[in-house]
């Protein structure tokens, strides 16, 4: 059947290839699947409360809440009748909901029990275009959805026109951007924009097909209230790939091992504490093991994947040796099945894609934004380079725009195509900054190679200036601090300055681990940062990193730091991108002092 708008991926679904695991989420400490009958017969059910409500096409619904079924089945069913379905972060703080509802002007909203219902709850009154509040879970003094469930139950009505009247340039959803530079603003997105990028993903060797005959399972756990992970969803709709939504960040690893998922998408920086894992229990192991240990480790390290099957024979047996024993172990931890897994949203460390693609595990990195519905462009088995993001997609144009600063074939990274969002809801201003002649501009600084593939380089508005002219491009310096062991956070700065600098978050478990081995008293985090012999470990880390990098874009002094940043403290975006402006001005004063320190002591 033709695919024009959401609902035709699930009618699809459950015409074509129906199983009992559509979709699938924990409860009291078990898994709880819903096939795909039932997956449409709850999606239905919402539409049908969702009209005796008095809700119409283009009203609009919050969704707040971690990964569940609830979640689909809400966003299934609005989206079915023309409702648009607003997504909000459910670890954003609570004025970000307000800010959100009221600006949406949403009618209803679904929400998660627990600390989630209580921050909404807080900002309920102020928000006027709110008529009624449904929970997941059972929160006093408010209706729970079982009881917004029966109100569908009770009232069969007819679908069908609902859903005939939709049409694809019709608005689907609202996502809101995390707010990096000011206010989150309200990306629209219609029906065309999402199926455009389902269809075009499903169309790539992307997810490899399991062999005998066992249908594909995914683990998810990044947001789906995030554009990448929503598609997613849609994406395991429309290729009979079943869902399983992890308990929390902190079971991932148990529900690995008991979903044994073929395929999930990622962070890289999930990824990077997962391989940080890995050294630091290789670092414990003695003997012939640790020897087999760091031999397999140092066998992979420069792995080529493009070049897989020109390496030579003794190589390929070494490989085939160190899989066996030493990565069937990081496979067995992935579950023993994973086929692929996707990463977007951040740069992945290309040491981290030759070490996973030795050991046997594929990762394929892609780029998008919000804007683009997401997906813009992705590596994929027929056309893989590490160190970019793939291909532009079939249908997707880019194109690189000069700037100044940046060399020639460099530049900001600008996109047409069917996935492009219609503009910003209510923000005139926002949207004609970065909608131009059809052309969508990223901000995302990037350059495409004569093969086609595109590597992003930096972001528009993170790049500085130095006193003495020169541009810098602070995230590759970031990436490269990060992959230290004992560097958790890095932010890179010296705009209008004589040189580049940095506030560092060290890896506080792995610092306290080598700072009792080396017969350091770890009595507090404020004594520890500030203790020589740190100082001087962390040091080395920072001249490894500056040693791959121009004279000018070296990290010449640091600031160690005693607390990580978090959403919750206001130093990260929801999407873990770091709040710039919000850190220079909290670490303002120890910015200053090193600067005057530095011109006091030039030659320190």
């Amino acid at each position: 059947m033709a695919i024009h708008i959401l609902p035709d991926i699930l009618k699809e679904a459950l015409e074509k290839y129906p199983r009992p695991d559509c979709i699938a989420g924990k409860a009291h400490g078990k898994w709880v699947t819903y096939s795909t009958e039932e997956v449409s017969r709850k999606a239905q059910t919402v539409a049908r409360a969702l009209l005796h409500l008095g809700l119409k096409k283009g009203d609009r619904i919050a969704l707040v809440s971690n990964n569940r079924p609830e979640w689909n089945f809400v966003d299934l069913g609005a989206t079915s009748i023309g409702v648009i379905v607003v997504p909000l972060y459910a670890n954003s703080i609570a004025k970000d909901y307000e800010y959100v509802i009221n600006h949406a002007e949403c009618r209803l909203v679904f929400s998660a029990g627990g600390d989630i219902y209580q921050k909404l709850k807080s900002i309920l009154p102020n928000c006027p275009s709110v008529e009624k509040v449904y929970t997941f879970d059972l929160e006093e003094g408010v209706e729970q959805f079982d009881q917004f469930l029966a109100l569908g139950e009770a009232n069969p009505i007819d679908l069908t026109p609902y859903t005939q009247a939709i049409k694809p340039e019709d608005w689907a959803t609202f996502l809101y951007t995390s707010g990096t530079t000011g206010l989150p603003k309200g990306v629209i997105l219609t029906h065309h924009n999402i199926v455009s990028n389902v269809l075009t993903v499903r169309s790539l060797n992307l997810i490899p097909r399991s062999t005998g005959g066992e249908r594909l399972r995914a683990l998810s756990f990044l947001p789906l209230n995030h554009s990448f992970e929503r598609m997613v969803f849609y994406t395991y709709l429309a290729m009979d790939i079943g869902v399983y939504y992890a308990e929390s960040l902190d079971a991932i690893a148990a529900n690995l091992r008991e979903v044994r998922p073929h395929v999930f998408t990622s962070v890289p920086r999930l990824l990077e504490k997962v391989y940080e894992r890995i050294m630091a229990t290789g670092q414990t192991l003695t003997g012939l093991k640790r020897k087999l240990f760091f031999w397999a480790m140092n066998l992979v390290k420069d792995y080529e994947p493009e070049r897989a099957n020109s390496y030579p024979l003794t190589y390929k047996l070494q490989l085939a040796v160190a899989r066996k024993l030493i990565f069937s172990k990081w496979r067995e931890a992935l579950g023993g099945n994973v086929g692929v897994i996707v990463t977007g949203a951040a740069a992945l460390p290309k040491h981290l894609g030759r070490i996973f693609w030795g050991a046997g595990i594929p990762i394929m990195e892609g780029y998008g934004l919000t804007e683009t519905s997401p997906v813009i462009a992705v590596n994929t088995f027929d056309a893989f380079r590490l160190g970019t993001v793939g291909r532009p997609i079939p249908g997707v144009q880019v194109r690189i725009e000069p700037l100044e600063g940046y060399p020639e074939g460099e530049g900001e990274i600008t996109v047409k195509g069917p996935n492009v969002m219609v503009g910003y809801y209510k923000n005139a201003e926002a949207t004609a900054e970065v909608l131009k002649d059809g052309w969508f501009y990223t901000g995302d600084i990037g350059r495409l190679d004569k093969d086609g593939f595109l590597a992003i380089t930096d972001r528009k508005k993170e790049i500085f200036k130095t006193a003495g002219g020169k541009y810098i491009a602070p995230q590759p310096l970031e990436n490269k601090l990060k992959s230290s062991l004992y560097i958790e956070q890095a932010m890179v700065f010296g705009e209008y300055r004589k040189f580049p600098a940095a506030l560092l978050v060290p890896n506080f478990a792995n610092l306290e681990k080598w700072a009792r081995e080396n017969g350091i008293d770890v009595t507090s985090r404020e004594a520890l940062v500030h203790h020589p012999d740190v100082i001087a470990l962390i040091q080395r880390e920072v001249d490894k990193v500056n040693e791959e990098f121009s004279q000018y874009e070296r990290v010449k002094k640091f600031i160690l730091l005693t607390k990580e940043w978090t959403i919750e403290g206001g130093e990260l975006t929801p999407t873990l991108k770091l709040k710039r402006r919000i850190l220079l001005e909290r670490y303002k004063d120890a910015i200053e002092a090193l600067y005057a320190e530095a011109e006091k002591n030039p030659t320190a």
